[in-house]
């Protein structure tokens, strides 16, 4: 017998995908403990587990996944052949209609002019700024930025200067990060550009003295002086999303958390894990009375929110409050992290669909 610690080692499928599948009748452990509760599953049932995970990246649907194990092991397998060639006409239709979605979008971009999207405006701007106001938006934002090779343009911070206002931006899009601080010596047309994250460490340090710097920005080059030191370099060229659409949510149910106690409720509290490479998951819930509790691995309901347990650390400590607003929509709504101090400067984290 195994375990359900080492049926899913040695499966491919995780321990909270196995317990799902036992719930949905699909794989069910062949004896539970009465009293622990414990799975443990009989030798046969390996070769139905991986079996199940290699159905279950092929994409195909839990109804289909049924009927295609209950017949396997049988006699006449032309149940199971059709199901399989089902399902493979089935992805080369959704790949033959994603191909002409994505040549249509292509030939919209190309038709696209719209200049003030672009991180190359044309104006040389001299701005005065307080230093460690732009380190600590640079700390509230560095964590989202991307490095995923194939999208270089998330891999820097944008800079968003417009109406008086620095806004500070990174994101790789399962999660962003929006800071601001005034810059008060531009009046002019609005100017963006994206500094390259080598280029922003480098800048970081030059923002530790309780001092002012002063940030360039001219056409391709971003320069930033403090003192006698500075550092400059070219911007990114590539167009930075335009993130003033993503963070436009509605009001979501708010709780306000103690940030050390919460921290560690996550690290020490109930996670899921499931297949698709999300990572260990916490999945929160918000209660009548505007707390947040931690849902165990059986908790189900249209109110809970599962999100990265890493991602959601690294946006506390980025928050860089002992307390800070959790803001909690729908189940498919990014989930905010915002000061009680700041609206302006939140983080958003893309949550995960259960698979339960």
């Amino acid at each position: 017998m195994r375990s359900i610690g080492e049926m899913a080692r040695d499966s491919g499928l995780g321990a909270s995908a196995l317990r799902f599948y036992d719930r949905a009748g699909v794989l069910v452990p062949d004896h539970v403990d009465p009293v622990s509760g414990y799975r443990w599953y009989a030798p046969g049932q390996l070769s139905e587990a991986r079996l199940l995970a290699r159905l279950r990246r092929a994409g195909m649907p839990l109804a289909d996944i049924r009927l295609v194990l209950a017949g396997w092991t049988g006699a006449d397998t032309d149940l199971v052949r059709q199901l399989l060639r089902t399902h493979l006409r089935r992805l080369e239709r959704g790949l033959t209609a994603a191909r002409e979605e994505f040549s249509t979008l292509r030939a919209l971009l190309d038709q696209r002019e719209n200049p003030m999207i672009s991180p190359r405006t044309g104006t040389a701007v001299r701005l005065p700024l307080s230093g460690p106001r732009l380190a600590a938006a640079l700390d509230a934002v560095r964590f989202a930025a991307g490095t995923d090779p194939e999208l270089p343009m998330l891999g820097g911070i944008h800079l968003d200067i417009d109406d008086g206002e620095l806004r500070v931006v990174a994101t790789d899009r399962y999660r962003m990060a929006v800071a601001h601080l005034a810059a008060d010596g531009h009046d002019g047309p609005r100017v963006r550009a994206t500094v390259p994250l080598p280029l922003a460490d480098a800048m970081r340090p030059l923002l530790d003295a309780d001092q002012e710097v002063w940030l360039a920005l001219d056409g391709d080059r971003v320069s930033l002086e403090a003192g006698d030191r500075q550092t400059a370099g070219q911007c990114l060229g590539h167009d930075f999303p335009d993130y003033r659409r993503l963070v436009r949510l509605p009001a979501g149910r708010r709780a306000l958390v103690d940030v050390p106690a919460f921290r560690e409720a996550l690290r020490t509290g109930p996670v899921r894990e499931q297949e698709g490479g999300s990572g260990v998951l916490s999945v929160l819930e918000v209660s009548d009375d505007g707390s947040v509790a931690l849902a165990g691995d059986g908790a189900a309901g249209q109110e809970l929110v599962a999100v990265n347990r890493a991602f959601l650390l690294e946006a506390l400590a980025a928050g860089a409050r002992d307390r800070l607003v959790l803001e909690l929509g729908s189940p498919t709504a990014p989930l905010a992290v915002r000061r009680p101090d700041d609206e302006h400067t939140f983080s958003l984290l893309m949550p995960v669909r259960l698979e339960s």
